[in-house]
């Protein structure tokens, strides 16, 4: 088990992570902060810290007072997991999907990308839910398919490190979870 040690921001407070913690970086997944690092950047001295993606090779620098503002957060509860699989779960409703609607491909596709960005793993449930409903009504466009891959990866990256299971685990759990009813029986 990896020791998470917090430190101080200023003398007596303490940051909201700590040292080698798991976070969540919205959009991007599961990352460990490695290391706490002071820069000087625009002539005053700035503490950032450094993320270590866990299932890429990326590294990133975020300032530590301004970290929750950047997305980053806690991995989800025990609840909020549950709350992620009864969305999968629950039936698209035709009003949940736009894409049944007269609105456009540009708009649906920056609605799925706000919610991308606001790290929420209920947000990323509804994404992936209501992206595989549609993949049984119609095909999907090239960039929802990548939508859809993204959204199912960061749903198993957290829930895995969150249930500690492997992420495969539950791809396959989430897969099987997603409710059988065709869009057409779906009331609106």
């Amino acid at each position: 088990m990896v020791n998470v040690r917090p430190f101080l921001l200023a003398q007596g407070v303490r940051a909201m992570f700590g040292l080698n913690e798991k976070v969540v970086f919205a959009g991007h997944g599961v990352a460990r902060i490695s290391r706490i690092i002071e820069r000087s950047i625009g002539g005053s001295s700035c503490k950032l810290f450094e993320l270590t993606f866990l299932n890429n090779d990326m590294t990133i620098l975020v300032p530590i007072n301004s970290s929750s503002h950047t997305g980053i957060r806690k991995i989800s509860s025990s609840d909020n997991v549950e709350k992620a699989y009864l969305t999968i779960a629950q039936p698209a409703k035709k009003t949940d999907c736009p894409e049944l609607t007269a609105s456009s491909w540009n708009k649906r596709n920056r609605d799925y990308h706000n919610k991308l960005r606001t790290g929420s793993l209920l947000d990323l449930s509804e994404i992936y839910r209501d992206l595989s409903y549609i993949a049984t009504y119609k095909e999907l466009s090239f960039g929802e398919k990548n939508l859809l891959k993204q959204t199912e990866q960061l749903l198993a990256e957290e829930i895995g490190e969150s249930r500690h299971k492997d992420p495969d685990e539950i791809i396959a759990y989430i897969r099987s979870s997603l409710c059988k009813y065709s869009l057409a029986e779906i009331p609106g």
